[in-house]
């Protein structure tokens, strides 16, 4: 599992900070650093950012252009490109220059947050951004064990709360671990999980 720590490069101050609520609300322990542009960002204090997350319409450099410098300066460093404007061209490209996934600025936080779950944990994600195995609607969702976990005690009614009881995990990383489900089930509530879940044989 990759550190959570988190360089956000992106020149709209709000949208960084609403990002930036969303991952810490998701992910446990987080250390996010923010930067303007990438100029800005290669100065960053951070140690060794285990991911970052590029725009790709900066001002000066634009993502796509620098996704080679993040690499250089940290050759760890997982690169998301974010865009409020999803094309395959741009997707392939982006993929092509060694970006890891591809994010629309339109897609709701839980799918955001998948993303970054599943690279933390070192899975393959499709080249759209989605979690590899999420492809028609009949594919089976590609869930870590430990979200396969929350997902049986989430359909036995518990709450994050109990559920972290239950596994020993913090609330805050099982409400990430929910909002991770959520996602890859495609669904925006506990009760529609627990139907799918059900419907695809994920529980009994």
């Amino acid at each position: 599992m990759l550190p959570p720590r988190i360089l956000l490069v992106d020149d709209h101050a709000l949208f960084r900070s609403g990002l930036r609520m969303v991952l810490a609300a998701g992910i446990a322990d987080l250390e996010v650093a923010e930067a303007a542009s990438l100029e800005e960002a290669l100065r960053t204090p951070m140690q060794e950012p285990a991911l970052v997350l590029l725009d790709i319409q900066l001002h000066g450099l634009n993502g796509l252009e620098g996704i080679a410098l993040v690499r250089r300066k940290w050759p760890q460093a997982l690169v998301v490109i974010l865009s409020s404007e999803v094309s395959p061209q741009k997707v392939r490209l982006a993929m092509e220059r060694g970006a890891a996934a591809f994010v629309s600025k339109a897609d709701p936080a839980a799918k955001i947050l998948a993303v970054i779950d599943q690279l933390r944990q070192g899975l393959a994600i499709a080249s759209g951004g989605a979690p590899a195995g999420e492809g028609g609607a009949d594919s089976q969702p590609l869930l870590t064990p430990r979200q396969s976990e929350v997902l049986d005690l989430m359909c036995q009614g518990l709450s994050n709360k109990l559920i972290g009881r239950r596994l020993n995990l913090s609330e805050n990383t099982v409400r990430g671990h929910v909002q991770a489900v959520l996602a890859a089930l495609q669904v925006s509530s506990r009760s529609e999980a627990g139907f799918a879940a059900r419907q695809r044989g994920l529980v009994a």
